[in-house]
């Protein structure tokens, strides 16, 4: 059955196309000709881009990843995500031991071997090793200097499923870091207390990433630029930024904007979704909501309460970026960042039909999956 959209205002990745009509067959966009019997979806001059994309979330509107490292949560991630018009996560797997990271290898391997249609793409292993001294809400306990064995055994058995890993770079070898890089999983420099001339030189060695920019990294000094300092003197190093207003000023937005242009996107960070869980223990990890934030019983940041469409509406409203940009940042530039460009995050020909629909007031984005 053939379903067309139209009257709709395209957001396609690339540019914006005005009342244009879109094809979808068998569940993907198609540039074949209208057939008579065809669903015809009238969007009334709507805004249309493909689903958001979320590459840093740790929890849905009920379980958290790294406590319930299993299928159930990954569903209520992928499901809790969807209603609010991301349609491509990434689980958060954080800081734990090494069991915990091979369990939610296999529930992430199963999930996506009994649901291959979904968005989830695989895990973001976050963690273990940091460094301690920006560990954020981390348990340090778990926290550890890698080594060839533990390295070696985690992309043997996750190379299929992780398909992004935040360090500290500063903490490995170049052959660590070379090793990490050969397997294919996208590597961020993140909870990182690197100087600038480390930072740069894992980016130069082919670190593409960074991990929440400005947040459990090495501020930028006019005498020591740090991780900040080498991230925005990197063109080439996509970041990742948090706009919920707690986790960086939105004038740093600003400033992190017009530095890194078509590297900044979008991320939730978010350790529950919905903001229904209102406080959270795991071992002596523990958050509480208030205000819209998560803190720690140490007033630490511990994930945001956000979601990817909120960081959409606040990179407009809050930090002046203009529409078309705001949405590029949740879609094609968080999939180029994972080098998946040519699988989601545009609206074009052989593309999953997973779209977000929306107007100019950017109250709901609501998911379209056809």
């Amino acid at each position: 059955m053939q379903t067309i959209i139209i009257n709709a205002t395209v957001h396609t990745g690339t540019e914006i196309l005005q009342n244009q009509a879109i094809i979808i067959e068998n569940g993907k966009i198609s540039a074949s000709e209208q057939k008579p019997d065809a669903k015809i979806i009238d969007l009334k001059g709507k805004h249309i881009s493909a689903g958001f994309i979320d590459t840093h979330i740790n929890g849905g509107e009920k379980f958290h990843f790294t406590q319930n490292a299993n299928e159930e949560t990954i569903a209520d991630i992928y499901e809790s995500s969807l209603k609010l018009g991301t349609t491509h996560v990434l689980p958060a797997l954080i800081t734990s031991p090494h069991e915990n990271i091979l369990r939610g290898i296999d529930a992430t391997r199963n999930f996506l071997s009994k649901n291959p249609n979904t968005g989830v793409l695989g895990i973001h292993l976050e963690g273990p090793f940091l460094n301690l001294a920006k560990r954020g809400a981390h348990l340090a306990q778990y926290i550890r200097k890698p080594s060839n064995q533990e390295l070696e055994e985690i992309i043997k058995y996750g190379k299929d499923v992780i398909k992004l890993m935040t360090i500290a770079a500063e903490n490995f070898t170049p052959e660590q870091i070379e090793m990490l890089l050969e397997s294919g999983i996208n590597i961020s420099l993140g909870h990182s207390n690197a100087t600038y001339k480390e930072a740069k030189s894992a980016y130069n060695q082919g670190i593409k990433l960074c991990t929440h920019l400005y947040n459990a990294m090495t501020q930028m000094g006019h005498r020591e630029p740090g991780v900040v300092g080498a991230t925005f003197d990197s063109p080439e190093v996509y970041a990742p930024i948090i706009l919920d207003g707690f986790h960086c000023d939105y004038a740093a937005a600003r400033i992190a904007y017009k530095i890194k242009q078509d590297k900044l996107f979008l991320i939730s960070d978010a350790l529950f979704v919905g903001e229904k869980v209102k406080q959270f223990q795991w071992g002596e990890f523990d958050a509480y909501l208030e205000n819209g934030q998560y803190r720690n019983s140490e007033g630490n940041l511990a994930g945001a309460a956000v979601s990817v469409g909120d960081c959409v509406k606040n990179a407009i409203v809050k930090v002046g970026i203009p529409l078309e940009e705001a949405i590029k940042m949740a879609t094609i530039r968080p999939a180029k960042a994972l080098k998946l460009e040519n699988e989601i995050g545009q609206i074009k020909e052989g593309f999953p039909a997973k779209f977000v629909v929306f107007d100019e007031t950017l109250k709901s984005f609501e998911p379209l999956f056809l």
